[in-house]
């Protein structure tokens, strides 16, 4: 069942998203900081955690579980190191997410010159 939970949730999410996109003047890259910035505040509010635990990787691997990772992130580093955290438990916690989108646009870009450019 945990599936069918994470299919909703998530295309829940996409659903909005698209609908934003088609009846909005709004644009993409804002729909993006939209979703992040929700996320976190959501998830400062205490309503996207519980979220997470019933959809999982529905409400996790969506731009606002980014903003979701970002803020369990920082608010773990305040709690370990104090306000120094705030500047650096965001990127801890999302480094490795961050990491492999960096590489694999890098791979995606150079195929894709080896493959259009000859």
């Amino acid at each position: 069942m945990q599936y069918v939970y994470a299919f909703f949730i998530g295309g829940l999410l996409c659903l909005i998203a698209q609908i934003l996109i088609d009846k909005t003047k709004l644009t993409p890259a804002r729909i993006l900081v939209a979703y992040v910035t929700a996320g976190v505040i959501l998830t400062a509010i205490g309503i996207y955690e519980p979220l997470v635990h019933f959809a999982g990787a529905g409400a996790a691997v969506p731009l606002t579980g980014f903003g979701y990772s970002l803020a369990k992130g920082i608010e773990k580093a305040v709690s370990e190191n104090g306000i120094l955290g705030a500047f650096t438990g965001g990127l801890t916690a999302c480094s490795a997410g961050i990491a492999a989108a960096i590489f694999f646009g890098l791979i995606t870009a150079l195929i894709r010159k080896r493959l259009f450019n000859n």
